[in-house]
């Protein structure tokens, strides 16, 4: 084996950029109606969007899948050699195939390709080769530009990354077309960096029960309680109208530690009056930003007087919201 050149291997990656911008481009400029054909018949759908492909184009596909489902549109990968021992059932006439094939040959998708034109689900192709079964058969054809791959031996390469922006520009312009907005997107991340972004304050809060409150005309010796027992060290105050009035935090008590008749006290002359609140839909990071600017451990929820729940600076740590 000859010894490797070091010299070339930044020339070797360098072929993979051009290339790959190359086919990005010609990709581009291959934009045409049948593009947006293909929108309207995905969004159009009643079920979802089945992605299939073998081997590269196979990892392909399944990773189109995945950012068409995160980002509204319902969609999953078949594996073409399950499809023919038994998961064609997972396909039906409410949903849309989209077959991925470099030579648009592939053995493996030829099932799947006779149960889509067999119960008239629609079928989108992408491939590379003008002349196919694959695209003899699709309703909508994509053909891949004519650019080389970047590997000398034609390891799909270029062809792959036209695929991948391909499925990106779809998934794009059918997130747009829905309205598809940051908070649907948390949802379907609740366990992911990207999802706790999105996150609301009402998804995190403490509700009912949980809320240390007490009325006004109560004592502090009732109200001490209520905020070491919620484990919130502090609690909301409420007039006889169940109206927001007040806060006490641990910073009142110490404003007012000298007084020996404290515990005597009501709470109304302990409270720190038209406390700060925050909305149930406000993000919970704006809401830790707040903590932050405040230097505070805590925040009441409310919607004008109504008080709705409190939210701890170790709610939002959970959940990964630095």
């Amino acid at each position: 084996m000859p010894q490797p050149k070091k010299h070339s291997d930044t020339a070797a990656a360098s072929r993979v950029f051009d290339t790959a911008m190359e086919g990005i481009k010609a990709l581009e400029k291959a934009l045409d109606k049948k593009f947006i054909a293909a929108v309207d018949l995905i969004y159009g759908i009643k079920g979802r969007v089945i992605i299939s492909g073998m081997g590269k184009s196979g990892h392909v596909a399944r990773k189109i899948a995945a950012t068409l489902a995160s980002t509204g549109t319902p969609s999953h990968f078949v594996h073409p050699g399950e499809a023919s021992h038994g998961d064609l059932g997972m396909i039906t006439e409410d949903d849309a195939l989209i077959l991925l094939s470099n030579s648009g040959e592939t053995a493996e998708l030829m099932d799947m390709i006779n149960y889509a034109k067999r119960y008239r689900i629609p079928l989108i192709g992408m491939v590379r080769r003008k002349t196919s079964t694959l695209v003899e058969a699709a309703d909508i054809a994509f053909v891949l530009p004519e650019i080389p791959e970047a590997s000398p031996i034609g390891a799909p390469t270029t062809s792959t990354t036209m695929m991948m922006v391909w499925g990106d520009a779809l998934a794009m312009a059918l997130l747009e077309r829905r309205g598809f907005s940051k908070q649907d997107f948390g949802r379907y991340h609740p366990g992911g960096k990207l999802g706790s972004q999105f996150l609301k304050v009402s998804a995190l809060m403490h509700k009912g029960n949980d809320i240390p409150c007490v009325n006004e005309s109560e004592l502090m010796s009732i109200a001490l309680v209520e905020m070491t027992s919620k484990g919130f060290g502090c609690t909301a105050v409420e007039n006889n109208k169940g109206q927001l009035t007040g806060i006490i935090t641990d910073g009142d008590l110490r404003r007012h530690v000298k007084n020996l008749d404290l515990m005597k006290m009501k709470s109304s002359a302990v409270m720190t009056k038209k406390p700060m609140t925050i909305s149930p839909d406000m993000l919970a990071m704006e809401a830790m930003a707040i903590m932050s600017e405040k230097k505070i451990t805590t925040l009441l929820v409310a919607e004008g007087t109504k008080l709705l729940g409190i939210l701890h600076i170790h709610d939002l740590l959970r959940a990964g919201i630095q």
